[in-house]
């Protein structure tokens, strides 16, 4: 960890002269991207810094203490303690930021809620995970907006995407991804039978325009007419746009917009989220054996949570807690998403290493 922690303050250092170097300053992307990086390391490169510069004086008083008799020897060996208990609490902070992922502190994010199995039951659940999250987004002030999604006949959702915003969002909502799963007697089953479904949740860090620079010969754009449940809300001309990166072959898709140019402000908006995404994961995949212990990997196919309505309880399975359900889908989260976070900082702390002690 402390090579990590010398790569970090080495990088932060070198940002700090590019912030003021003439070339740099004369070019406003580039200077930009210097900004937000360097704004980025800044908590953990000035924290670790005031770290070194503790144990450099506690070395020092060390070698007076051990080298000096007397009243100087003396008034150093008093100082001791109190600069080693700082230099603990330094260390402390310094694990509770680096607990964090370098887009923790992210205001904008997208949401990706999918039906998996169980047909319209398992759509049905997806528009109930969404008011769920609606509903804690009105709580928190956060603002959400729906950028894409394909309604069925029964009101559920096959898919629903949205963008949402505010202090603290992804943060609080990134341990979301993963399946989930729902237990429960449908309105459509006759004979009283709990089923099971499931959907998909992803939630993805929205980049800054400077951080993923895509242009039109990136991707192809295609035009189709939007379609709805039932033939309803069908447009007569070609305002859905779907892009398909010619990179990774991402695809993503809007129509819910009757103006092209708003279908495709926002698709852009996605598929950037999701190159992002993609790139967040290869470098994950570097660090297999670490992501493995995270509880935020945003792996779709593990299953992270079951909604038992039968039993009135909703079972996160990577911490093995439960929770009400009735307060869950009223989007009362807080209490599950705390429990997240408290995990997911134990088990970030767990792999790193104090420093030598004395």
């Amino acid at each position: 960890m402390r090579d990590q922690l010398d790569a970090t303050l080495a990088r932060f250092e070198q940002l700090q002269r590019e912030l003021v170097d003439p070339e740099v300053l004369l070019q406003p992307q580039r200077m930009a991207a210097v900004v937000r990086e360097h704004g980025a390391l800044s908590r953990v490169a000035l924290k670790y810094r005031a770290l070194v510069s503790l144990e450099g004086q506690i070395r020092d008083l060390e070698a007076l203490v051990d080298g000096v008799d007397g009243e100087l020897g003396a008034l150093a060996a008093a100082e001791l303690p109190d600069l080693r208990a700082a230099r603990e609490h330094a260390w402390d902070e310094l694990l509770d930021l680096c607990s964090d992922d370098g887009d923790a502190d992210r205001t904008r994010c997208v949401m990706e809620l999918r039906a998996g199995t169980g047909g319209d039951e398992a759509a049905l659940f997806v528009r109930d995970l969404w008011e769920m999250y609606r509903r804690h987004a009105a709580e928190q002030g956060w603002d959400v907006e729906v950028l894409d999604s394909s309604a069925t006949e029964l009101g559920g959702f096959k898919e629903i995407v949205m963008g949402i915003s505010g202090a603290g969002v992804y943060r609080r909502l990134r341990f979301e991804s993963g399946g989930h799963r729902v237990q429960r007697v449908p309105d459509t089953e006759a004979k009283g039978r709990i089923h099971t479904s499931a959907a998909t949740v992803a939630v993805l860090p929205e980049p800054e325009d400077v951080e993923v620079a895509i242009g039109p010969d990136d991707y192809r754009k295609d035009l189709f007419c939007a379609s709805g449940p039932g033939g309803q809300h069908v447009n007569k001309t070609a305002s859905a746009v779907r892009l398909t990166h010619l990179e990774t072959g991402i695809v993503v898709q809007c129509q819910d917009e009757k103006s092209q140019h708003k279908n495709l402000a926002r698709a852009l908006r996605v598929l950037k989220a999701r190159i992002y995404e993609h790139r967040r994961s290869i470098e994950h995949e570097k660090r297999a054996s670490e992501r493995r212990t995270l509880v935020g990997s945003g792996d779709r196919s593990q299953r992270v949570r079951t909604y038992n309505f039968p039993q009135n309880r909703v079972t996160d399975h990577r911490i093995n807690e439960s929770f009400t359900l009735d307060q869950v889908v009223a989007g009362r989260l807080g209490g599950v998403l705390d429990a997240l976070e408290a995990h997911h900082r134990r088990e970030r702390r767990s792999e790193m290493e104090r420093p030598g002690g004395g």
